[in-house]
């Protein structure tokens, strides 16, 4: 049941995000384990991030996990609008019959990969190795607990007090050679007499680990016979009714049983060979609807084999219109009506549906032989003559990283071969699908190949440029950046330097969201690697570091800072003089160091400028940044300061800090200047001359060095009285 059909509480958001991260870390990881060997790398940073989201989302105590068709219940609730992960995640558990999943702890990385591997199997896999719960708990693991969809006690609790097994029954249709007694077809006829039992029946057929899709319908045709056969026995007055339940139970069936159904049919020349077109005609347009929505809801859209099962039900091209606007109200009430791209998935399902054939592409000739490919397989099968080691090959050619590389071939034959512009258009999308795909996986070199494509076609101005530039600008939309991201942090050297080329690739527009991902980041590794990207991009990304002089966030204007630091040069002057200004100390503080930094002439002028023009607020803030700094770095300041500085005026404390600066640092290659500061005054300012005489002398006694304690003796024995007065002070 959806959790849309039922009244469920709401996820905060803390626990949503927790939930949604579990989800993608189970996602990614599962197809992780799918699709490359163990020793891959994707394996080992896919198993990472699933221990890390497991941690956080057991952190408080277990969690039981309540699994629906279309979404997960943390603790039986629900987040409001659930990712697309939590439905999809929600979707592979279910299918393989997991209806709970109790999460006790976080094992290491490499215990869960017994649970992977089982959502590695196939579904029919699972069954014949006797269920989910069986698996599991062979593998001895307790950090989990797996609690089964049982559909035959389902089944049984709506039976009320019938005794009948419908495996036994199912069991007794698949084998022929077994006869179906009257009392097992009584109860069929009172199944086929409610669509809701005769579609859970249905359900039940499908889901039995016994027979092939072709066995299961000639089991379900021959039971069908049967009931009718007894109904027209017994009491034919029911015939019809019980052919009206059975037609709109077939709005639940799949598309390829349905054309199993009427592939087995059509094979038999008895009086009676038309009885699934028989029930087909009664089916009405709300069954048919129904039939078309369910499939394409469960497939995330329009398949080869509905499009061949609908058009076989429904012959009348006139009729399909209608019956489509009724299957697109249904689908469109589902979850997958709720996405971005529903109207695209449903206009492709519309054009399919009203416009499939293969005629243009298979022969009469070839189409009849594919008609008996499925019986010539079976015979393979029956024979089974081929040795073990050729089995193996055949095998090992479609093995996952085989198809995965084929999958990779095909898109770039593709993008090189495609001639028409629209038509190399509409790959963009496919393209840039697959290489968020490559990132979230970890596959580098297949995500670098296609995006060198699309950045070779954009740099030319061929017929190509628009659509490639158009598809650039989408992936660095995406989530192409937030994957590189998370991979910068934790990858080795080898792949940082793939993931470098690739952003450059992208080009420029990934350095916005890299330079605010620095401004977050606090391990050194990672910052040091954005960093050293940024830098790759030379003036491009001095550029983009510019623009971040405005952002509203403190921690990124001073990550621009640090950049432009980093850049270097006279250049980035000017942009950290207009950082002199800011409003927050700390920014204020990493600007000053930065002119520091750039050491010129012209970088002192422009110190002295803001102290001298700014505001009381801006000038205090300035000169305790310089105070504070008390790094030799900025003795080159402060002489500049007390060489240029009016130390009449406003900025007379500053002049004075510099002086006193230059003692705490003990700066001994300024004590000439400090004797000029000592010596220095005028004689209508005497308190003002006598605190700079004050603040020079007691410099100089810092320094402490011969030569200043020389300056001081002088002073003391041949001084001028006020300049005697100062050094004797510093000296008693």
């Amino acid at each position: 049941m959806s959790t849309q059909e039922k009244d469920v509480p709401q996820l905060d958001l803390d626990s949503t995000a927790k939930l949604t991260d579990f989800a993608r870390a189970i996602k990614a990881a599962a197809r992780a384990v799918t699709l490359y060997p163990l020793s891959h790398p994707a394996i080992k940073l896919s198993l990472a991030r699933l221990t890390d989201a497991s941690s956080r989302i057991t952190a408080n105590g277990p969690v039981r996990l309540g699994v629906v068709p279309d979404n997960l219940l943390m603790n039986g609730a629900a987040a409001v609008k659930p990712d697309q992960a939590v439905r999809e995640t929600g979707t592979l558990l279910h299918d393989h019959m997991i209806g709970m999943v109790t999460l006790h702890s976080s094992p290491e990385p490499e215990g869960w990969l017994p649970f992977l591997n089982i959502l590695a199997k196939s579904f029919d896999d699972v069954r014949a190795a006797g269920g989910v719960g069986h698996l599991w708990a062979a593998t001895g693991q307790s950090h989990l607990e797996l609690q089964e969809i049982d559909y035959a006690d389902i089944l049984r609790e709506r039976e009320g007090t019938t005794q009948s097994k419908w495996d036994d029954i199912i069991r007794a249709c698949l084998n022929p050679d077994a006869p179906i007694d009257d009392e097992t077809l009584k109860h069929l006829m009172d199944v086929c007499g409610d669509p809701q039992r005769f579609s859970e029946f249905v359900l039940a057929l499908e889901q039995s680990e016994e027979g092939a899709m072709g066995s299961k319908a000639a089991a379900l045709l021959r039971m069908l016979r049967g009931v009718i056969d007894l109904v027209g026995r017994t009491d034919p007055g029911k015939l019809e009714p019980i052919l009206k339940n059975i037609a709109q139970g077939f709005g639940t069936l799949t598309p390829e049983l349905l054309l199993e159904l009427l592939s087995t049919d059509k094979g038999r020349a008895d009086k009676a060979a038309d009885l699934v077109l028989q029930i087909a005609s009664r089916m009405t347009d709300a069954t048919l609807g129904n039939f078309v929505a369910n499939s394409i809801v469960s497939k995330g859209g329009a398949t080869t084999r509905l499009a061949q099962a609908f058009q076989a039900l429904v012959p009348e091209p006139d009729r399909r219109a209608g019956l489509l606007d009724i299957a697109r109200a249904q689908v469109a009430q589902s979850p997958l009506g709720s996405t971005e791209d529903f109207l695209d998935i449903w206009k492709n399902a519309a054009d399919m549906l009203t416009s499939y054939s293969d005629e243009q592409f298979v022969s009469e000739s070839y189409a009849r032989e594919l008609s008996g490919a499925r019986t010539q397989a079976i015979e393979v099968e029956r024979v089974s003559d081929d040795p073990p080691e050729r089995i193996g090959g055949w095998v090992s050619s479609v093995g996952p990283a085989e198809l995965r590389a084929l999958d990779l071939r095909l898109m770039l034959d593709l993008l090189n071969i495609e001639a028409d512009p629209q038509r190399w258009q509409t790959m963009m999308k496919p393209v840039v699908s697959h290489v968020d795909d490559c990132l979230m996986l970890g596959d580098f070199d297949a995500a670098v190949q296609l995006t060198r494509v699309l950045a070779e076609e954009a740099k030319n101005d061929g017929p190509r440029k628009p659509a490639a530039t158009a598809g650039l600008a989408t992936l660095v939309g995406g989530s192409m950046m937030t994957h590189v991201v998370s991979h910068l942090r934790t990858v080795d050297d080898v792949t940082a330097e793939k993931l470098t080329e690739l952003l450059h690739l992208a080009g420029p527009s990934v350095l916005k969201t890299l330079a605010e991902a620095l401004a977050v980041e606090k391990r050194a590794v990672a910052r040091q690697r954005f960093t050293q990207i940024l830098l790759s991009f030379g003036a491009t990304g001095r550029n983009a570091v510019e623009q971040l002089r405005g952002s509203a966030n403190p921690a990124v204007r001073r990550t621009a800072i640090h950049l432009l630091r980093e850049f270097g040069g006279t250049e980035a002057l000017p942009d950290l003089t207009t950082l002199l200004d800011d409003a927050e100390p700390h920014v204020q503080r990493e600007a000053v160091r930065a002119i520091l930094s750039i050491g010129t002439e012209e970088a002192y002028s422009e110190l002295q400028r803001a102290l001298a023009t700014g505001t009381n607020q801006t000038r205090e803030a300035l000169t305790g940044a310089l105070v504070a700094m008390r790094s030799e770095r900025a003795i080159p300041l402060f002489e500049y300061i007390v060489r240029k500085l009016d130390r009449k005026g406003p900025l007379r404390s500053v002049y004075l800090r510099a002086v006193e600066s230059l003692g705490a640092l003990k700066a001994e290659g300024t004590v000439e200047l400090l004797r000029e500061a000592l010596y220095s005054g005028e004689w209508w300012a005497p308190l003002r001359t006598a605190e700079l005489r004050r603040t020079a002398a007691a410099a100089l006694h810092q320094i402490g060095t011969p030569t200043a304690q020389r300056v001081l003796e002088e002073a003391v024995n041949s001084g001028p009285r006020g300049v005697r007065a100062a050094a004797r002070a510093v000296q008693s």
